[in-house]
């Protein structure tokens, strides 16, 4: 019988750090190019299996860091998050229940509408976006299974 971890805090602001890492580490350029964004990945992850310990306010500290941390517009990964977050927990019951495969399809279509708000707010300074901008959505979803089973083994132990 598996036990589950009486700390649900500690395992959400450990995977949380270990995403932010990721995050910052100095890829090589293909992969930089499309890496999936860890940090969504992984409050995703904590808004569906515990979404009583993951709310909004939590997501948007964890954003203001990410836009500290690359040097974004203030605020810009801070919305995203929680709004993701806000998005993931109101649908959290259904989409929990749905097998591995399609819950990779619904994460699909929740970090499309993050990169979309990113989209928007990005346009706010008048950048142009490269065709690229949107690859971390599809390497996103492919790589949930294994973002899900990792932190769900964090979450267990």
């Amino acid at each position: 019988m598996e036990q589950i971890n009486k700390s649900p805090a500690l395992a959400y602001s450990l995977s949380v750090i270990v995403a932010m890492l990721l995050l910052i580490v100095p890829w090589p350029m293909p992969f930089l190019i499309v890496a999936p964004d860890w940090v969504i990945l992984s409050l995703i992850y904590w808004a569906l299996a515990t979404p009583e310990a993951a709310g909004v306010g939590k997501a948007w500290l964890v954003g203001l860091l990410v836009d500290v941390l690359t040097g974004q517009l203030m605020g810009q990964y801070a919305f995203t998050y929680a709004a993701t977050v806000f998005l993931c927990v109101k649908q959290h019951k259904r989409i929990r229940n749905f097998p591995i495969i399609q819950q990779s399809l619904v994460i699909f279509l929740i970090l499309l509408f993050a990169r979309l708000l990113i989209f928007w707010l990005e346009r706010i300074d008048h950048q142009v976006m490269p065709l690229y901008f949107w690859l971390p959505v599809l390497t996103g979803s492919i790589v949930w299974p294994v973002v899900y089973t990792v932190l769900r083994k964090v979450r267990l132990s």
